[in-house]
């Protein structure tokens, strides 16, 4: 019998699943994987032989859990904490199989079905599944009422049948450094290594070979559909130990595979990350997704591929954003809104996109990550765009009207994607509603505004920003520049937090029931905790760590007064930021000061301070370092 990967629910009844399941002797246990406000997934061992008898019941009802465990601040309190966990039969799934445990009788790895499932707290859907799935029914709800309140719509697109569904499209990618364990990266050679392009799509070898061929072809036994696996362009050539064993492997990898309906797109990405770190581990390395591993060098991105397409009747499928004829327009005036909305709206969504300290760390200028509030088309219609510098950028394919939409290049794989996406959906919708429906403004009438530049009137955007680039917003604008065309990013989750908050129409989130005002409470309420908590009792003591590692090395060493000069500043930066004085309290003093206050404002101004004063320290030992003989 072949090895069972996945059961599609859509296609087989309640009553062919549990026959499947008994078939599958290897399959002891179910697990009902949801996601909390917080990115977490649950994994529980269900024996299947609790449930089997009775399986329609338990697909039902699900389970009860404590959610107080899970990331629901302000909604599952410890005085009020049960959560049902129900199973989600529309979408994928899995058996996740232990290669550990072997079944006695099958000798097949035992394996648990894995299905996706909403957590509801009071009657009331509360997790991040639940909000995208409710997004996209509104966005299907309305798109269907907005041609049938106006029948032109139908005529300009070309439809040939009436509606039949409104499909949200998403494709998401996986980026993540893979090492030798307990191997510590040497930055001075990843940095140079990555302004060489030494790894970027250079060949696998070795363990890193064989865990990234296998992770691809277990992602198409799980119906992922995988398209590619390659180095991305951190890393360092790893050092040959013995025949085809590899030491001091630091590498950077991507896998990507098809995109998909939104939400089973998201848990697909769950699913992915759970294949490679489990397959990335059999071979002996480890596997990090976070936004930012290493200082200096490229971080991991998760750019988000977000279209609309129609469903009709008869069969036929139609871009919502695709223009008739492909080189007459870069899209139609469907896009166009939906692009506008996004830009317009975008301090709504970046609290879901970007919620970490780590994230922040990789939004910074020079690494090819967003930072600006601007998109780009392309510089005509018959040469798509190639900005990788904007945050969001039109992807299209001129023999290929399905291909058009929009890659989202903010996200990273600490990115809530079910919340962000459920975002997008809302101020596209927001702009859609009031451009076209509304205003009717032709797709000359958008183009002509997304085009505009700063201080120049608008009926939608923001009067005085620019939103579209085709330069490298990097190198040919400045700091100051940046800010007064695009906005000044956040620099941190709380200033995030404040940006949503200042936001004039922030209620937008909340139309239509899709976010609540208790929900965006909760989800705040997890972000600003693990802000806080990384804060005091991660970044600090390693930082500390950090400062403590730096040493004079001078005084074995042909000394000078370069020597002295440079280990003094480097001393007086040290004390500035960690030791105590009669004359002033340090600036980790300070911090932790201010957070027994629970001033978030001045939490954040001194985290900005210590982050710069870091990197200044770091970059003055280097040097230092570099006049030293002995070492």
């Amino acid at each position: 019998m072949n090895k069972l990967y996945f059961i599609d629910p859509t296609k087989n009844s309640l009553a062919e699943i549990k026959e499947i399941i008994t078939q599958n002797q290897q399959i002891q246990f179910v697990s009902l994987q949801s996601v909390d406000l917080g990115n977490h997934h649950t994994d529980e061992k269900i024996p299947v032989n609790s449930i089997i008898d009775d399986f329609e019941k338990f697909i039902k009802t699900g389970i009860q859990t404590d959610g107080s465990s899970a990331v629901l601040p302000c909604i599952a309190d410890i005085n009020n904490a049960k959560v049902d966990m129900i199973p989600d039969t529309n979408v994928k799934w899995v058996v996740d199989y232990n290669y550990l445990n072997i079944h006695p009788i099958t000798h097949e790895p035992i394996g648990t079905l894995v299905i996706p499932a909403f957590l509801v707290h009071d009657d009331k859907f509360v997790c991040s599944r639940s909000i995208l799935k409710k997004a996209t029914e509104v966005l299907d709800k309305k798109i269907k009422g907005y041609f049938n309140e106006k029948p032109q719509l139908s005529e300009e697109l070309g439809l040939t049948s009436p509606i039949k569904k409104v499909n949200l499209t998403l494709a998401t990618e996986l980026e993540l450094w893979v090492k030798s364990p307990d191997n510590r990266a040497d930055e001075e050679k990843l940095i140079t290594a990555q302004a060489l392009k030494e790894q970027y799509w250079q060949r696998t070898i070795g363990s890193v070979r064989a865990a990234m061929e296998e992770s691809l072809m277990l992602l198409e036994r799980f119906g992922l559909e995988p398209e590619m696996g390659h180095k991305e362009v951190g890393g360092v050539a790893s050092k040959l130990k013995s025949s085809n064993y590899f030491t001091h492997i630091m590498q950077q990898i991507e896998i990507d595979w098809k995109f998909d309906l939104a939400l089973q797109s998201a848990d697909n990405e769950i699913f992915a990350k759970d294949i490679v770190t489990d397959t990335f581990t059999k071979h002996g390395l480890v596997v990090t997704f976070k936004a930012k591993p290493i200082e200096g060098v490229a971080g991991n991105g998760e750019h988000h591929h977000v279209g609309i397409t129609l469903e009709l009747e008869n069969g036929k499928v139609i871009n919502l954003f695709s223009p008739q004829k492909m080189d007459s327009d870069f899209i139609n005036r469907f896009g166009y809104a939906a692009l506008m909305g996004i830009l317009n709206n975008y301090t709504l969504i970046n609290p879901f996109v970007t919620s970490t300290n780590d994230a922040f760390n990789r939004l910074k200028p020079g690494f090819e990550a967003p930072v600006c509030t601007v998109c780009s088309l392309g510089h005509t219609p018959e040469i798509p765009s190639r900005n990788r510098t904007v945050l969001i950028g039109l992807v299209r394919d001129l023999d290929n009207t399905y291909a058009t939409r929009f890659e989202l290049r903010s996200p990273n794989p600490s990115t809530n994607t079910y919340l962000a996406t459920a975002a997008t959906v809302q101020t596209m919708l927001d702009a859609i509603e009031t451009t076209i429906v509304e205003k009717d403004m032709s797709a000359e009438d958008l183009y002509n505004e997304l085009n505009k530049k700063a201080n120049e009137p608008a009926v939608y955007l923001k009067a005085d920003k620019e939103f579209r680039s085709e330069r490298d917003v990097f190198e040919e604008y400045t700091d100051k520049e940046r800010d007064l065309l695009y906005g000044k990013p956040p620099k941190t989750v709380w200033e995030n937090i404040q940006q949503y908050e200042e936001t004039e129409n922030k209620n937008l989130l909340v139309k239509d029931d899709i976010f609540s005002e208790i929900i965006i409470k909760s989800y705040f309420a997890g972000i600003e905790s693990q802000w806080l908590t990384e804060l005091k009792e991660r970044i600090v003591p390693r930082n500390i760590e950090l400062l403590r590692e730096m040493i004079p090395l001078h005084d074995n060493d042909i000394m000078n007064e370069i020597d002295k000069m440079k280990w003094d500043e480097i001393l007086d930066k040290k004390i500035y930021l960690m030791k105590d004085t009669f004359a002033r309290k340090s600036l980790f003093t300070q911090l932790y000061e201010v957070m027994k206050e629970n001033d978030n404002t001045k939490i954040s101004n001194i985290q900005i301070e210590i982050a710069e004063e870091i990197v200044n320290i770091k970059e003055m030992y280097r040097l230092y370092k570099r006049n030293i003989i002995n070492i």
